[in-house]
C-alpha cells in the first residue's frame, strides 16, 4: 500500500530543504532548528504527510516533525511542502528505532503514531511501534507527563498496544474502539490517508491517548 520506488525520489528528497539530512546533529538543538521555543510534536511513521501538514498548518505556534522511512513516501510530503511551505514543519527519513539519537531527553511534547505497520508475526513484536520496548525509547524523549496519540484500524494491534502500555506503566489518558463515532475524541481529529481510505470502507477506527509516567 505504499509507494516504494518513485524513479529520483531519494535524491530529490537528499536536496530538498524540507528534511533534515544531518538529524542526528540536531538532537538537543531543535530549538535552534526552528528559531523558537515552541513545543515540538514528531510523528512516527508519517506516510505521505497528510496527517502532520494539516496540524502544522493549524497550529502555528508548535513545531513538527514527521518521520518516515520510505523515500518515496517522503518525496510526496516534500512536494506538498514545495507547493505550500510551512515554517513550523520539518522532515527525516529515518528508522524509527534511531529516535533516541534524533532527539534530547525531554525535546519532544507529544508523538503520534497513526496506522503503524502491525508486524502480524510474533518473532516481530519489538519492531510495533506501540511495544512496550517502543514506548521505553519514547518515554526517554518525551518531557515529563508528555503524551502518545496512537491511531489504527487493526483491532489486534491496538489490543496488543493496549496491553504493552500497561505493562510499560504509562497512564490511560482516553481510549476508544470507534473513534468516530466518539464524539469527545472525534472533536478536532485530523484524518490520515489511511483513516480516511478504512473509515470510508466503514472500519472502525481505534485511538488511544498514553501520558508518560
Amino acid at each position: 500500500m505504499r509507494l516504494r520506488n518513485i524513479p529520483g525520489a531519494r535524491e530529490h528528497i537528499e536536496e530538498s530543504i524540507y528534511v533534515v539530512q544531518d538529524y542526528k546533529e540536531q538532537k538537543g538543538h531543535w530549538a535552534e532548528k526552528f528559531g523558537n521555543q515552541n513545543p515540538i510534536y514528531i510523528e512516527v511513521g508519517m506516510g505521505k504527510g497528510q496527517f502532520i501538514y494539516e496540524n502544522a498548518r493549524r497550529n502555528p505556534d508548535i513545531n513538527y516533525v514527521g518521520i518516515e522511512k520510505f523515500s518515496s513516501v517522503v518525496f510526496r510530503a516534500v512536494q506538498k511542502m514545495e507547493e505550500e511551505p510551512l515554517p513550523n514543519l520539518f522532515f527525516i527519513r529515518m528508522e524509527a528505532e534511531e529516535i533516541t539519537e534524533v532527539f534530547a531527553r525531554g525535546e519532544v511534547a507529544k508523538i503520534y503514531l497513526n496506522f503503524s505497520d502491525p508486524w502480524p508475526k510474533d518473532r516481530h513484536a519489538k519492531r510495533r511501534l506501540p511495544s512496550k520496548e517502543f514506548l521505553g525509547r519514547f518515554a526517554e524523549i518525551l518531557v515529563d507527563h508528555g503524551h502518545v496519540e496512537f491511531k489504527t484500524d487493526n483491532k489486534d494491534l491496538f489490543d496488543f498496544a493496549l496491553e504493552q502500555r500497561e505493562e510499560a506503566g504509562w497512564i490511560m489518558i482516553a481510549h476508544t474502539f470507534d473513534l468516530h463515532h466518539n464524539a469527545e475524541m472525534v472533536e478536532g481529529n485530523i484524518m490520515t490517508e489511511y483513516e480516511e481510505r478504512f473509515s470510508a470502507k466503514g472500519n472502525p477506527i481505534c485511538k488511544y491517548i498514553i501520558e508518560k509516567p
